[in-house]
């Protein structure tokens, strides 16, 4: 077993086939097919449970929406809680269904390649400007970067410095993200990989290995989706949170 190619994946997105406009690739790939099914898993589900009173879909996925709006959202930005919830109930059911998506085997593990934690990092990047700007108007949210008090001649120095809090704060949502998604993945893949190395030794060590190997891979694989419904809540929890500071300065 190539431990090597496996986890290539996660930072290199292979393409299917290449389709070129000017410099971009818009190409097909795994990854890009596993979130389309996610997407298209996620609109047909809380379209049906949208308009079924009494659906199987309607009872999981309302608890889900009421919590996040009552619990996580509305705590946070109060009177602004309908303007952004639509966009944290979509970030938590996408980062939900990806993580599960990721679990099925010969899927992609879309939310453990780094390339799709960034852009989602970039967005709540995005976000924080844009909600900033737009609740308190450019002027008031570039004053409000820097604490007030400070003296004029640190002001461009501590302004940098928030600046670039601001961004630290997305990068760890990257890496959070992707590190804890992927790390499931790796430790699963090491227990299987040692059925083949004592297989290298002998066959009778390979099959004797095989019941624990797999026993305990499967382990993993159920604490995953644990970890799975716990990734989508944090990334969302946090992005609720970095965006509510840019909301309320205060």
């Amino acid at each position: 077993m190539d431990f090597e190619h496996e986890l290539a994946h996660h930072l290199i997105d292979h393409k299917l086939f290449h389709f070129m406009v000017g410099p971009l690739d818009l190409g097909l790939s795994p990854l890009i097919l596993t979130m389309w099914a996610a997407c298209a898993f996620l609109v047909v589900s809380l379209s049906l449970g949208a308009r079924a009173d009494k659906s199987f879909s309607r009872s999981v996925m309302e608890p889900l929406v009421l919590y996040v709006r009552d619990e996580m959202v509305e705590p946070i930005f109060g009177h602004h809680t309908d303007i952004y919830l639509p966009y944290f109930l979509t970030l938590f059911f996408f980062l939900l269904t990806c993580n599960f998506f990721g679990l099925i085997p010969g899927a992609s593990g879309v939310t453990a390649n780094i390339a799709v934690t960034a852009s989602l990092a970039i967005c709540t990047f995005l976000l924080m400007q844009f909600a900033g700007i737009k609740e308190q108007g450019l002027g008031a949210y570039l004053a409000h970067i820097v604490p007030s008090g400070v003296p004029w001649w640190l002001w461009p120095l501590l302004f940098v410095i928030e600046v670039f809090g601001m961004a630290a704060k997305c990068i760890s949502l990257c890496i959070r993200l992707f590190a804890n998604m992927l790390a499931g993945h790796v430790v699963v893949l090491s227990f299987i990989s040692l059925i083949f190395i004592f297989a290298e030794m002998s066959h009778v060590a390979g099959y004797g290995v095989s019941p624990a190997a797999v026993g305990l891979a499967l382990f993993i694989m159920l604490m995953d989706v644990l970890v799975s419904v716990l990734q989508a809540y944090i990334f969302t929890f946090l992005t609720i949170l970095f965006v509510g500071s840019s909301v309320h300065p205060h």
